[in-house]
């Protein structure tokens, strides 16, 4: 019999299951919506309940479309968006649901990130943000503590499918350590670090940590006739969905790295050993020993998806195009002249607080094309700018891209000769999914570690080299960028009359700007 493997892969929006071969073929996705609420102001939420519930809908969709007996899947395993809170009660139902893109606690935030930010970046290899777990429970502790003393447990965005599933309440060290609650490289939770956040008096809440293959429970009868999986089979803890992706694209050893260019710009270096000197946003782990550092912001292909819809929809739908592969054509007709435009991706966030998006060095001259152009260029310069923070001492040799630019070759050529290096494309669109069915064959001993998992459930890449002439073009291009960028640092900043705004509007805009990029 054939051997399969489920992957769940739950976002801030969308909750995907994909079951896979044990050679990383797609034999069938679906996905459910899991909507947010937004109750208040900064705060963006959705029960736990409802989480779960797309989850289920979206497994039993997955295992009807594919047509394979749940007997011959061998394990589970899911990811989820790191950082959040989840709250449960003593009894594991749910209380509340806090997203990562809330920003309630960016005073909070701040203030940690001003007074203590620099020892925890020493002890947990993460800087405060406003969405950060602990971060959460300190907020929650000064603003909600009639829930905290209703809650049993904390958890994290994909440990509520693993609770739904199998019952067990937990997480793995890959999300506790991207979310700063672990101190590394001991993996554990030390009583500095939590005093350090002022949420001591809550590990009790605190979820017990396994390694993310590791097996932590079994398909329960009310989970199996929710899903239509068999009871019994076996789930693995699970991954933070950035590794997930990771993984799922065939990063997974030391030397590697990983650019996630989707909506939020990621970028991973895989060592074997944390940096001496912690720069960026956060770290985490792959099994026992492959260090991830990891640099994020908002900032990636989510401003294209802004100008598309802007700029080219209306037309599009007009002659019944696809209003991306517009961007493709018309990207591909740019000049490419010294003097083009360039463009800053910071939209949403940016470098400094105030920072803005926008196109520099426009003349009358330029098309649209350019523009289009200076998008892709724009969003791949941001991507190696965070590259340029993250411990890079031992080098990395390959790099694999996922995320909404993977698809697009052209976009991907970009990618290549920015960064002057081969560049893998995976073959699969849901590689977080694939990211979390690989830790479940490790926890089900398909293969012994994760690097033979990359090696042969994602094997099937496409390679692009960087081209020597345009590299050289797009480094001159990127020192432009860098320059109109450190320009505009102080035209970016809040004017005066903007510091009497009030606290918790200007705080939360300007401190979710500057931890968000870096």
């Amino acid at each position: 019999m054939t051997d399969y493997l489920l992957g769940v892969d739950a976002g801030n929006t969308m909750v995907k299951a994909a079951i896979f071969d044990a050679e990383g073929r797609t034999i069938a996705s679906a996905a459910r919506n899991s909507d947010s609420q937004q109750p208040a102001p900064h705060f963006v939420e959705r029960s736990p309940q409802d989480l779960w519930t797309a989850a289920e809908r979206a497994i039993a969709d997955c295992i009807a479309m594919s047509g394979v007996d749940p007997s011959a899947i061998r394990a589970i395993g899911a990811a989820g968006h790191g950082n959040g809170l989840y709250l449960l009660d003593r009894n594991g139902k749910g209380l509340c649901g806090i997203q990562s893109m809330d920003s309630r606690a960016a005073p909070l935030a701040a203030q940690l990130d001003d007074t203590v930010g620099a020892r925890i970046l020493q002890i947990a290899h993460s800087r405060p943000w406003p969405a950060m777990t602990p971060v959460l429970l300190a907020w929650m502790q000064a603003h909600r503590p009639e829930s905290l003393a209703d809650a049993g447990h904390a958890l994290l965005c994909k440990d509520v499918i693993v609770h739904g599933l199998t019952g067990r309440v937990g997480s793995d060290v890959s999300d506790l350590a991207g979310c700063g609650l672990l101190a590394l490289p001991a993996l554990r939770y030390e009583t500095e670090l939590l005093d350090l956040y002022g949420i001591s008096g809550l590990s009790r809440l605190l979820p017990k940590p396994a390694h993310s293959h590791d097996i932590v429970g079994s398909v329960t009868p009310q989970a199996a006739a929710a899903t239509g999986l068999r009871v019994g089979t076996p789930v693995v803890a699970g991954l933070f969905d950035v590794l997930a992706s990771a993984l799922g694209a065939g990063t997974a050893r030391p030397g590697e790295a990983s650019i996630v260019a989707g909506s939020w710009s990621i970028n991973q270096v895989f060592a074997t050993e944390l940096p001496r000197y912690p720069r960026a946003l956060l770290a985490s782990v792959l099994g026992a020993d492959i260090w991830v550092s990891c640099e994020a912001s908002p900032t990636s292909a989510a401003n294209l998806e802004w100008f598309v819809q802007q700029i080219l929809v209306p037309e599009a739908a007009a002659l019944g195009r696809d209003p991306f592969e517009m961007c493709n054509e018309l990207a591909a007709k740019a000049a490419q002249t010294p003097d083009a435009p360039v463009f800053h991706p910071f939209l949403y966030a940016g470098p400094v607080a105030g920072a803005r998006g926008g196109f520099n060095g426009l003349g009358s001259w330029h098309s649209r094309a350019d523009l289009v152009r200076a998008v892709f260029e724009g969003i791949a310069f941001n991507h190696l700018a965070h590259f340029e923070k993250l411990d890079v001492a031992q080098g990395y040799d390959a790099i694999t891209l996922s995320g909404g630019a993977a698809k697009s070759r052209l976009w991907s050529q970009i990618f290549a000769d920015t960064f002057q290096k081969p560049v893998a494309i995976s073959d699969c669109e849901e590689t977080g999914a694939r990211g979390a069915a690989m830790a479940a064959a490790v926890g089900a001993a398909l293969f012994p570690d994760y690097a033979e998992a990359a090696t042969r459930m994602a094997a099937h890449q496409t390679l692009l080299q960087p081209d020597p002439a345009a590299a050289t073009r797009l480094q001159r291009r990127y020192r432009r960028w860098c320059g109109y960028r450190d320009a505009l640092v102080e035209a970016w900043r809040a004017p005066p009359d903007l510091q009497a705004a009030p606290e918790q509007d200007l705080q939360t805009n300007t401190q979710a700007e500057r931890i968000h990029h870096g």
